[in-house]
């Protein structure tokens, strides 16, 4: 791309192995060209699962990687050395590669028509964010920089004066980037087969050298800020020997918060890895000084006041004890004298027997015996 070897990774982790639904990211590197860009098939719209001959697989996965192979070799076919990329006219034509690839694979699949229907159910939907450079003048230091995307992958160039998000994300609720950490907002607009979609441009000029990257949300949804997001960057770059060694030292350090697939392509161009790091040293240590270091002290006060007051509770449920100890035998006084049993009810007396009826008089002895034999 330059006539120094630029410096240049990416890396794909996948939450649950073999079922990652970002797919592997373009990173194309040519004389004065450079071509990235991610994918991240969305999981909740895209949960339809589909039996293929690698496997059951969700719309979500098959998504991310037949909009990645469609708009590779599309765009391998449009830029070039020779000229500059028509940056709205190559946006309708990725649009328009995006819906046949889409909805070709999607026929494929011979799905059986579902009884389900919901907006939020798509077909094969997926993310998309993509870097395209080119060197506006042979052996020059400026560069075209086109973006494309749909959804909420970004691109974001690095530069002396920091990180600079390039891509809107397409959310239904506008916010920043501050605020979409937090928020969960649902996305206005994503690539997939079944649904008309966008694919949105941006042009701008670089002066090399600088650093281009694309990257799933994943990669930034989990960290504290988007200065924290730079200072990943920046710090992984600071102690790595090489470009591999910083990418697998960036990678690490994303999964230990991440809660999501992530993926990544970058690419540094004009200068070197050790060149990329003298560039950058000044921001490096200005990004600690000024915004890292403070809120990280905020956090550890906060954690402190935090374990202070679930000490504080511990001590109030063990003073709460000792006093009740204390107090319970005047409480419980009562309680603890020995129940009254219930009295007992009284007999009732028994049914006196009925008399003997006296025999009429005149009876004869014999008689009245008999009479008193029938009253026992």
């Amino acid at each position: 791309m330059s006539e120094v070897a630029p410096v240049s990774f990416r890396f794909n982790f996948h939450k649950i192995p073999g079922q990652g639904e970002d797919s592997d990211p373009i990173l194309r590197v040519g004389p004065d060209l450079g071509l990235l860009a991610v994918f991240d098939g969305m999981g909740g719209a895209g949960g339809t699962v589909y039996e293929t001959p690698d496997g059951r697989r969700t719309g979500a996965y098959l998504g991310s990687r037949v909009a990645r192979d469609a708009v590779e070799r599309r765009m391998l076919e449009l830029i070039g050395p020779s000229w500059i990329l028509d940056g709205e006219a190559t946006a309708a034509e990725l649009r328009r590669t995006l819906q046949t690839a889409l909805a070709e694979r999607f026929a494929e699949l011979k799905a059986p028509a579902s009884g389900l229907r919901s907006k939020l159910v798509r077909q094969l939907p997926t993310t998309m964010a993509l870097l395209a450079l080119q060197r506006t003048a042979a052996g020059g230091s400026t560069y075209a920089c086109h973006a494309f995307w749909a959804g909420d992958s970004r691109a974001y160039v690095l530069t002396a004066d920091g990180v600079r998000q390039v891509t809107t994300d397409d959310l239904r609720t506008s916010g920043d980037a501050l605020h979409n950490l937090s928020s969960d907002s649902p996305m206005s607009n994503t690539v997939s087969a079944d649904t008309d979609f966008a694919v949105r441009h941006r042009q701008f000029e670089l002066e090399a050298p600088f650093v281009a990257l694309t990257a799933t949300d994943g990669c930034f949804h989990y960290v504290r800020s988007p200065m924290h997001f730079e200072d990943l960057l920046l710090s992984t770059l600071r102690d790595a020997r090489d470009a591999a060694a910083w990418g697998a030292a960036l990678q690490e350090r994303i999964v230990a918060v991440a809660g999501d697939d992530a993926a990544m392509a970058l690419l540094g161009v004009g200068t070197d890895l050790e060149g990329l790091r003298e560039l950058l040293a000044p921001r490096t240590a200005l990004l600690q000084e000024r915004y890292i270091a403070p809120l990280d002290e905020l956090d550890a006060e906060v954690e402190r006041a935090e374990k202070a007051l679930d000490d504080l509770r511990a001590r109030r449920v063990a003073r709460v004890a000792e006093l009740w100890h204390d107090y319970k035998p005047g409480y419980e006084r009562v309680l603890d004298t020995p129940e009254t049993p219930p009295a007992a009810s009284p007999a009732a007396a028994p049914e006196a027997a009925p008399a003997a009826e006296a025999p009429a008089a005149g009876a004869s002895s014999t008689e009245a015996a008999e009479a008193g034999s029938d009253a026992r």
